[in-house]
């Protein structure tokens, strides 16, 4: 029986919390910890054992493995420290806020008889997973453009007010791009691969009283000649959740819960090359792919983490995967800032510089209030 500790008893936190005790197979919750004292409360009188530090509860001998869901900038001290004391990590997203803490905290994993993994519960869903097979086995045929509207992760003021870390560059390292669109690159990564070179446009604080981005549209291009464009905000309602993926044999569309593809008879490429016709376009079949349900989503991927430590299972999100959102994310907000074209792999240091220099010379004060609860579930892209 894997005993679980979590570090960090915020939203996140205590969403992993409740998850493991209704019931994750060969694990138990053994400990929590926050500095917060007034959010240990509601454990004192349980049989966990309770820390104010991470660095107590890791060196407790009272937990095989720890859930980090801290804010944002922690996870990579905490993650060489937990790493480095013989324990297995499950890592929050973003593994870490920026590309040069993201190579520390895969250097720190030496050991590889320890499991190291990423909160990437999207992949869980098997929307995704059937796309992903889709692209993997060739059926949609060469990649010629792909296009994701993601605006559903609409956020309140009250949400950003909701801490004082929040959407700061000290506190969280940006905005919708770190916090709720890890997911969404994630999966662009993991469905396409790296961009060969990015240009994006990021709105800093357009819709909301922050410092960071709230709105985004990027374009990508890929070694062979596809295009992407990925555009994301969290001043949008109701939003939408649009992918489309245009390749030789035809156009995917994931849209409300649904995948349609549009497959031609004909590759375009073939049929351009070989029809007399001037203005013909080739024959299609309109097929819509079976999927039902979201997936396990955390409880798949907390679930896979204990095989994985238990019998060694695949990994569905293995953490070293987790910097490639990092680096999408870090190239974005550095394209737009600094007015350029970024060609891959990102430059880790001048990244940092640039954060550094953000954070050091960024005169915004955080506005900070008592806010009502919420639902973490609705929160959830599925």
């Amino acid at each position: 029986m894997i005993r679980i500790g979590i570090i960090g008893m915020g939203n996140m936190g205590r969403f992993h919390t409740n998850l493991i005790r209704q019931g994750i197979p060969g694990c138990r919750l053994a400990a929590v910890c926050d500095d917060d004292p007034e959010r240990l409360e509601p454990f004192q009188e349980d049989s966990l054992k309770t820390f104010s530090s991470s660095s107590e509860l890791i060196r407790s001998g009272e937990v095989d493995a720890v859930i980090v869901a801290t804010p944002h900038y922690s996870h990579t001290t905490i993650g060489i420290d937990a790493l480095s004391s013989g324990l297995h990590v499950l890592m929050e997203k973003p593994i870490s806020v920026h590309k040069a803490d993201c190579e520390r905290l895969l250097a720190g994993h030496k050991d590889s008889s320890l499991v190291f993994a990423a909160v990437f519960n999207m992949r869980t869903d098997p929307h995704f997973i059937r796309i992903k097979r889709m692209i993997d086995s060739g059926d949609l045929g060469t990649i010629q453009r792909i296009s994701w509207i993601i605006t559903e992760w609409f956020r309140t003021e009250a949400y950003y007010s909701s801490g004082g870390w929040r959407a700061t560059w000290k506190g969280e390292g940006g905005g919708v791009l770190l916090n709720q669109c890890p997911h969404n690159l994630d999966l662009w990564q993991w469905f396409f691969g790296m961009p060969t070179s990015l240009r994006a446009f990021c709105s800093m604080g357009k819709y909301h009283n922050i410092e960071v981005e709230d709105e985004v549209t990027a374009y990508m291009e890929f070694e062979g000649g596809a295009t992407g464009v990925f555009v994301a905000s969290t001043g949008e309602a109701p939003g939408t959740n649009r992918l489309e993926i245009t390749g030789d044999n035809g156009k995917l569309v994931y849209e409300q819960g649904r995948i349609s593809f549009t497959r031609n008879e004909i590759p375009t490429s073939t049929f351009s090359r070989t029809t007399e016709e001037l203005f013909g376009k080739p024959p299609v079949w309109n097929v819509e792919i079976p999927v039902d349900g979201a997936g396990e989503q955390h409880a798949g991927i907390i679930r896979n983490f204990i095989e994985a430590i238990c019998s060694g299972a695949g990994l569905i999100a293995p953490a070293k995967e987790g910097i490639h959102s990092v680096e999408l994310a870090n190239a974005m907000i550095y394209s737009s800032l600094k007015d350029e074209t970024v060609h891959f792999p990102l430059d880790a240091g001048k990244y940092d510089e640039l954060l550094k220099q953000l954070i050091s010379e960024s005169k915004f004060e955080k506005e900070t209030g008592k806010t009502g609860g919420g639902d973490m579930e609705k929160s959830f892209q599925k």
